[in-house]
């Protein structure tokens, strides 16, 4: 028996996702969301409606959780998490 959420069967459609739908599948609170767009600007980039709300895909998720196991794991500093972004998601 499938145990999987439904948002995640979504997700793997090619649905988009609100900031509030990220922040609980990474665990990653809004307001750090929000900074790390900033902080990450190359890398975290998430489309916005018409509205200005925040739109991420599937190759988003990614980065968040590559962002968070290298600051939060790693404890790499913010410039460290750049130059391995860049490694890992070359744009």
């Amino acid at each position: 028996m499938n145990t999987q959420p439904l948002q995640i069967d979504l997700i793997s459609q090619g649905l988009l996702l609100t900031i509030d739908q990220i922040s609980r599948l990474t665990g990653v609170p809004k307001t750090t969301l929000r900074y790390w767009e900033k902080s990450f600007e190359p890398f975290l980039r998430p489309s916005r409606t018409q509205s200005n709300r925040r739109e991420y895909t599937l190759e988003d998720l990614d980065r968040i959780k590559a962002i968070k196991h290298l600051l939060e794991d790693e404890h790499l500093s913010a410039r460290g998490v750049r130059l391995h972004l860049g490694e890992i998601f070359r744009n």
